[in-house]
């Protein structure tokens, strides 16, 4: 996993749900400047085989949450990112891209518009970053507020949509990628029916205060688990999504990464409000000519072996073609799974490349990603 922090042990943060982490016998970890669950007793592998099959509960409180207020806050927004944040209907999340004048990644992020407002979260390790970003270009009229005194949990799996329905009967009718301002026993959350497991799934904004009673409420359910940041990382894998940081960062452009599809079709060229953020020449001629030198691709591996972050890929003749920037084991898809950044050449599905591990030469194909359905709910 990346993020890890480089904090001395003294000074690491704790969430709201520290108390419940050590109460669940769980491995405590340095995670962007955070003590975070990395796994509980049964294990990192039973731990993701749950959630892909009942749903297991994630602490995720060390992301950043922020609210941008204002007139013009969604215009203000969207001059720092290549999305459509004027067009994002309330009740609505999408992703997004913070990218600088060379056309890298700053970070990736979650916004959603709410009638008084746009929620933002933000990676862990970039989250006061991004701050410092937006407060530097900050409009008069429009407010940047850290909400530092929240908790995020995610509830991910099959399960998940019964189980949230039990005790907050208005998620129902809730689609992907939806979200809204509702109440769990009492308690004001925000809540998306969204994640980052590649399964249905919901993230709750919580008051740090109720985190605790509210994530024990889902616990109680039979079918739900504690999940440590083990599983979350080969969970996320298998799904195709990117780490930031690791698969992705502020030498990477949307293009390189693969993520093109993030970028709105207005915000392209000839688009009603085409370019207009950081990096915007770079970026929309990319993806004008497809022209790359490197590209972000998955690969599925012939043995056992997992192959991990920043093992070497080479060609058959063993020249150097590119770097593993994640890898696991993937336990859904019974072989090893891996996303990397390679010399553009080499990014056809069917490809055979070789991971450099212990002196060893594993064969690895290039192959679709995600490697398993995602199983967004969509109505």
């Amino acid at each position: 996993m990346s993020e890890v922090s480089e904090v001395s042990a003294e000074n690491l943060k704790r969430t709201p749900l520290y108390e419940l982490h050590l109460a669940q016998r769980a491995k405590m970890v340095p995670f962007a400047g955070y003590e975070m669950p990395v796994q509980y007793p049964s294990g990192v592998k039973k731990e993701h085989i749950h959630t892909r099959g009942n749903a297991g509960v994630f602490d995720v409180s060390h992301m950043g949450q922020l609210k941008l207020c204002g007139d013009g806050a969604d215009y203000f927004l969207e001059s720092l990112v290549p999305v459509d944040i004027v067009g994002l209907p309330a009740g609505k999340q999408r992703y997004a891209l913070f990218t600088n004048e060379a056309g890298g990644i700053l970070d990736d992020l979650m916004v959603t518009r709410y009638d008084d407002c746009l929620y933002l979260v933000v990676n862990a390790a970039c989250k006061e970053r991004d701050t410092r970003h937006l407060q530097s270009c900050l409009p008069e009229d429009v407010t940047l507020e850290p909400l530092n005194d929240r908790a995020l949990i995610a509830i991910q799996g099959p399960m998940a949509a019964k189980v949230m329905q039990s005790i907050v009967p208005d998620v129902a009718d809730m689609l992907f990628m939806d979200s809204r301002q509702l109440f769990i026993d009492g308690v004001p959350c925000f809540i998306s029916r969204s994640g980052y497991t590649g399964e249905d799934g919901f993230e709750i904004s919580i008051p740090e205060k109720e985190a605790e009673r509210i994530t024990r409420q889902l616990l109680n359910h039979p079918d739900v688990e504690l999940i440590g940041l083990g599983a979350r990382d080969s969970l996320r894998l298998e799904s195709g999504l990117c780490l930031y940081g690791q698969d992705i960062d502020v030498n990477t452009t949307p293009a390189e990464a693969s993520l093109a599809w993030a970028i709105s079709k207005n915000r392209r060229n000839n688009g009603e409000r085409a370019g207009g953020f950081p990096g915007a020449e770079k970026i929309l001629n990319q993806i004008a000519t497809g022209q790359v030198t490197t590209k972000r691709i998955g690969l599925i591996g012939s043995s056992r072996a997992p192959v991990r972050e920043g093992a070497e890929l080479v060609n058959d003749q063993g020249q150097t073609i590119g770097r593993v920037t994640s890898g696991t084991f993937g336990p859904t898809v019974g072989a090893p799974v891996a996303m990397a950044m390679v010399n553009a050449n080499y990014t056809t599905l069917g490809t055979e490349l070789y991971a450099l591990v212990r002196g060893k030469k594993l064969p690895m194909t290039v192959c679709k990603m995600p490697f398993i359905e995602q199983r967004y709910y969509r109505g």
